[in-house]
């Protein structure tokens, strides 16, 4: 095998983020991914920019590796018949048209379960396909509003903050690929297909976890702490006497190493300090004379101090500076492709390592239409 999914074909009809990130961690996983666009390319992410590279927009080349793509018309009745020519050889169909697009077009579920029973299609909403919601359009900073997210992220100086990317059309595209092989698995003992219906809004959701819990427990709503935890302390960032780190004390044993090497070993017997809820309950206390003391010495001197005794910490990096990590270059987190438009091209790769199917980069992120004549020949000679 070439790929852990080799031999699966996904017809990618989505654009912009959730889905062509789904459709590409399972393309390069091994599987063939057709990326369908209206003639003259109907993804925005094409044009969102700058910066581009001959053209190419870097936010479209982030989503897009291991694609083919072809141009359709949806509005005409040769587009519709062709999307459902290849329905009858693909396994996975996958949309985010808004909820009854697709069912306009004649290309619902019902419809092409009746042409491929075994088919999964995977429907990705901002609402889901049900609920008062249903007909509203869906984008990722209305979701992390509604969600929550933005009422914890930030601090009571900031005000609600949405996180630096968009990080609910990620989870999102996550929930799906696991939605997709859980089905595609569970059709090997059924032989039958099924739906998904997929939405921001859900996922963002079910991505709250212990902070929806908290508040589900205790009807506390939660507040936002800035870059400290709700549940543990300290787990947070400290300025030092030249910058600015991350500490993440992750229990009681880790506290008593942290006061000893902050020569404060009496902080670990206090009885406010001892065990992680009460640490929790006098926060105000605490950090304080924590950040104190930090601030006497750089932020290389804490860090070696602490690695050395296995305590979590790491510096605030910014994006220049991760992609000159020595662990993430080992780690082949980097990587280069040849596009035939945008010449040598710089992506991250993937974070999926597998040991005898590792993932590969077998496609260059399409031009629109790239291969409408490959596809479209094979289809209509196949024997």
């Amino acid at each position: 095998m070439t790929g852990a999914l080799e031999n699966i074909r996904i017809l990618d009809l989505s654009r912009v983020l959730a889905g062509p990130y789904c459709t590409m961690i399972l393309g390069d996983l091994g599987a063939e991914v057709i990326k369908v666009e209206a003639p003259g390319g109907s993804d925005d992410t094409r044009k969102w920019g700058p910066p581009f590279q001959n053209d190419m927009s870097a936010y479209y080349l982030c989503a897009n590796r291991n694609k083919k793509s072809i141009t359709v018309d949806l509005k005409s009745v040769d587009g519709i018949d062709l999307i459902k020519e290849l329905v009858k050889e693909s396994d996975v169909l996958i949309h985010n048209f808004k909820t009854g697009t697709m069912d306009r077009f004649g290309l619902d579920y019902e419809n092409l379960a009746s042409i491929n029973p075994s088919l999964v299609y995977c429907s990705i909403t901002g609402f889901g396909e049900t609920g008062p919601y249903k007909e509203m359009p869906g984008y990722d900073f209305i979701i992390q509003a509604m969600s929550g997210f933005m009422s914890i992220t930030g601090d009571s100086e900031s005000g609600p903050q949405k996180v630096g990317i968009a990080i609910t059309d990620i989870l999102t595209g996550l929930y799906a690929c696991i939605g997709i092989q859980g089905a595609l698995l569970e059709r090997n003992q059924s032989g039958k297909g099924q739906k998904l219906d997929i939405s921001l809004y859900d996922s963002a959701v079910s991505a709250l976890v212990n902070i929806g819990s908290n508040y589900l427990m205790s009807g506390t709503i939660p507040k936002a702490l800035g870059n400290q935890h709700a549940n543990i302390v300290p787990y947070q960032t400290f300025q030092t006497a030249d910058g600015e780190m991350v500490i993440a004390v992750g229990n009681d044993k880790q506290f008593k190493t942290l006061c000893t090497i902050l020569e404060k070993p009496k902080y670990s017997e206090d009885d406010r300090f001892k065990t992680n809820p009460n640490r929790v309950a006098n926060r105000d206390v605490l950090v304080p004379l924590l950040q104190e003391i930090f601030l006497t010495k750089p932020t290389s001197y804490w860090q070696e101090k602490c690695r050395e005794n296995n305590i979590p910490c790491g510096p605030i990096q910014n994006v220049e500076e991760v992609t000159n990590d020595p662990q993430l270059q080992a780690r082949d987190m980097f990587l280069e492709m040849n596009h035939p438009t945008a010449g040598i091209i710089n992506m991250i790769g993937s974070p999926l390592k597998l040991s005898r199917t590792p993932v590969t980069l077998r496609h260059h992120p399409p031009d629109a239409g790239e291969h409408n004549q490959e596809i479209v020949t094979k289809l209509y000679t196949k024997d």
